[in-house]
């Protein structure tokens, strides 16, 4: 076997291990978020619920600003009651997550935690139930992104945990990633949501935020296909970089648990990947989903040969019950290799 150049790894030679007190300590928002402020927060005129949506936000972030002391006789209009969570309802690309990181910057606590759902599952898979309950109890915020209703016992799961964190505490914020063509422009996924954490449904204010989605909005729609000189020229620009069969790098991530995606491209700078195929198989793209979002959160450019990454799901996929996945792979994929 011939040794890859300076500056080029495998990802597919890597077996990535990750304890349970290493994934409680990366609970925190990925780097492109760590000063996302409600500030910096840019809404789209063209859609007020944006701004709308970050003024509740801050008030359940930081509170309702002091009311105006007036005369003697003049009473103090009482404020309306926050609930302890919130549930940011709307189709991806709209900064959904920009605000979630924001309201973990602002609430003023030193127990906090930002995670996807996926890796709240996994720190319950990795340490059991009880001990993850202890651990998160008597912290003041949980940021829960990209709540999945996916696998009903991860589900039930989820809620059962929430459910003792909230009666101790707790309070909650969660997002969930919606196509715009969804059935009721995505309130489904949000009904579906609160019906599964029916005994907590009263907890949660459900905000719901219009808009298109920006990387769209930044880019022509499609991801650039490379020829194989391009492709290396590009690689050896962009410091350590992954070099990877498409075919290859599939078969890899069955045998990686999701959990540990994030420790799979440690150290990267890009991820580049030959001959991609279209993919056909519903277990597959679901990883290659898990592994495409933890490469965004990442910032990675991705650079490919093959077949375009924004057509990499099947127009039958794209049709079936993950299409909101899909639909946010593509775009963070169109981004991706752009960057």
């Amino acid at each position: 076997m011939t040794s890859a150049p300076a500056g080029i790894v495998h990802l597919t030679e890597r077996q990535p291990q990750l304890s349970g007190e290493q994934m409680l300590a990366s609970l925190v928002p990925p780097p492109q978020f760590d000063e996302a402020t409600f500030e910096s927060y840019r809404s789209d005129p063209d859609f007020p619920s944006q701004e709308e949506a970050k003024q509740q936000l801050v008030t359940f972030a930081v509170g309702a600003p002091p009311a105006k002391r007036g005369g003697f006789f003049s009473r103090r209009p009482k404020e309306p009651e926050m609930k302890p969570g919130v549930y940011l309802d709307g189709g991806f690309g709209v900064g959904k997550t920009h605000l979630l990181a924001a309201i973990f910057h602002a609430v003023p606590a030193r127990r906090k935690y930002f995670g996807s759902f996926i890796e709240y599952t996994a720190l319950v898979g990795a340490l059991g139930y009880k001990q993850t309950v202890d651990l998160l109890r008597g912290s003041a915020l949980l940021c829960i992104d990209e709540f999945e209703l996916d696998d009903p016992g991860d589900t039930m799961v989820m809620t059962r945990l929430l459910g003792e964190l909230v009666a101790s505490g707790t309070r909650l914020a969660a997002t969930s990633n919606t196509p715009p063509n969804a059935l009721g422009e995505g309130r489904f996924a949000a009904q579906d949501f609160l019906r599964e954490i029916h005994a907590m449904a009263d907890s949660f204010e459900t905000i719901r935020i219009d808009g298109v989605d920006f990387r769209q909005r930044s880019f022509d729609g499609h991801a650039p296909v490379l020829d194989p000189a391009e492709y290396e020229r590009e690689l050896a620009g962009l410091g350590t970089a992954s070099d990877d069969t498409f075919d290859g790098l599939i078969a890899h991530l069955a045998h990686v648990h999701p959990s540990r995606y994030i420790r799979l491209i440690d150290g990267i700078d890009a991820i580049g990947l030959r001959d991609v195929r279209q993919l056909t198989d519903q277990s597959e793209a679901l990883r290659f989903v898990a592994f495409v979002d933890r490469v965004y959160d990442a910032q990675l450019p991705i650079r490919a040969t093959g077949f375009a990454l924004d057509q990499v799901f099947s127009e039958q996929m794209l049709a079936g019950g993950y299409r909101k996945k899909y639909l946010r792979a593509i775009s963070r994929l169109v981004a991706s290799t752009h960057a």
